[in-house]
């Protein structure tokens, strides 16, 4: 055999084997990285898709956040503004009932006193008259006299 026919049966060997390759085994191939190229493509396109919306979310979330933060700060300013009304009103009160007190304290020490000079002129008004007994060495008749001891307790 000569090194042309040996070549000429290499390159028909080959010619077939590249024939058959590119009509059974080429084609399982091709379709294999064309659906391994699909599959990356929908694997980032929807990493891209989670990653827009997890942006989104952390977007949503950090409104949400701040609306609550503004809404609690808001309460809490409300109810300090609530409390210290409640405070006063009850320091309002509190004063109001304490000068009621204070004023009926003085509305009964004023009528203790008064019912304390009554007391006194009626002792006073019985002395006068047992030391004008005594002085008149006779008894005075109160009945009798009752004009005279009224003038005497008016002017005590």
């Amino acid at each position: 055999m000569s090194i042309n026919a040996t070549l000429f049966v290499q390159a028909i060997v080959f010619l077939i084997l590249v024939l058959f390759t590119m009509k059974f085994v080429w084609p399982p191939i091709a379709k294999a990285l064309d659906e391994r190229a699909q599959k990356i493509a929908d694997g980032l396109s929807a990493a891209d898709k989670a990653k827009s919306e997890l942006t989104a979310v952390n977007k949503r979330v950090e409104q949400e956040l701040a609306q609550t933060r503004n809404e609690t700060t808001s309460r809490l300013a409300d109810a300090d503004r609530r409390a210290q009304s409640i405070i006063e009103e009850a320091k309002a009160r509190a004063t109001e009932e304490g000068n009621k007190l204070i004023a009926a304290a003085r509305a009964e020490a004023e009528q203790q006193a008064i019912q304390a000079r009554e007391v006194l002129r009626e002792q006073v008004a019985t002395l006068a008259v047992k030391g004008a007994e005594q002085i008149l060495r006779k008894e005075v008749n109160a009945g009798v006299h009752a004009d005279l001891l009224n003038r005497l307790k008016t002017e005590l």
